[in-house]
């Protein structure tokens, strides 16, 4: 899921152009990698399952990937075979936090903001337990650099004041970096998955 935002839409100020230049540094790594990598990076992260128990019955939200973004899909597919209910991102508005829709596998999708392929107005909003976050990078302080709009930020706070929920990332490796910059608006991931390893960030 993406939504990059538009030199003329972006804030200027040293944090925001930071983020900036990284994003597009950053997206062009992603990009560059080779589509059976992608593929089987997705696959690896599946069979290693998640790295907290999933109670049958529980919500968990992924999200409908776009270019080069990695897949959550199979990580979806054996959450939904072990019992838990899905959900997807919907875009209400700019400045919003997102809605998370009910869905399951064989269910039709329509097309959202930036074509984004998502569950149709009738489907219920649901509150996930468990969120897969897509990302442009990562640092081992649990902060995510996102697509500049801060939907995920907003939705992650929204949802930690309603109950406790598990943030994961998923994630390439090579999207990784050392320091993320950042603002107090950003929330905090609680793991990152990529194709090497489980990164706790809990602590």
């Amino acid at each position: 899921m993406t939504g990059v935002m538009s030199a003329s839409d972006l804030p200027q100020d040293p944090i925001a152009a930071a983020k900036a230049e990284l994003r597009r540094d950053m997206i062009a790594k992603r990009e560059a990698l080779p589509v059976a990598g992608r593929v089987a990076a997705a696959e690896t992260i599946a069979k290693r399952g998640f790295p907290v128990k999933i109670p049958a019955g529980a919500v968990v939200s992924g999200y409908s990937p776009l270019k080069s973004e990695i897949s959550p899909v199979p990580l979806m597919r054996m959450a939904s075979e072990a019992g838990a209910k899905l959900a997807l991102p919907v875009v209400v508005k700019r400045g919003q936090p997102l809605i998370m829709r009910a869905w399951h596998f064989g269910e039709a999708l329509g097309s959202g903001q930036w074509g984004i392929r998502e569950p149709k107005a009738e489907a219920a909003e649901v509150f996930p337990d468990f969120l897969i976050v897509p990302l442009a990078a990562f640092d081992r302080s649990g902060y995510r650099l996102g697509y500049g709009a801060g939907y995920y930020d907003m939705t992650i706070a929204r949802l930690r004041g309603m109950k406790p929920i598990v943030a994961m990332g998923i994630a390439f490796a090579a999207q990784e970096v050392k320091t993320m910059p950042k603002t107090p608006r950003d929330e905090k991931l609680d793991f990152v998955l990529t194709e090497r390893e489980v990164i706790d960030l809990r602590a």
